[in-house]
């Protein structure tokens, strides 16, 4: 398993703009909530499952499966 950023540098720097402006929450999820702390909940619970291949919520990250 591996967790990478996303290969698309215009949406990194558009996902790393939203979190300096709302505190490092998540930018594409309502209300600064502690499971909206990047990484969220969401993609932690995406990362535990083995079987999970792909993208969080925003775009940012990415998990393989390979490492």
């Amino acid at each position: 398993m591996a967790v990478r950023l996303n290969e698309n540098k215009e949406i990194v720097d558009k996902i790393k703009e939203g979190l300096k402006q709302k505190d490092g929450y998540c930018p594409c999820k309502v209300g600064k909530l502690p499971e909206n702390k990047c990484v969220c909940e969401e993609f932690k619970k995406q990362i535990a499952d083995p079987d999970f291949e792909g993208y969080c919520h925003c775009m940012l990250y990415y998990k393989s499966k390979d490492s």
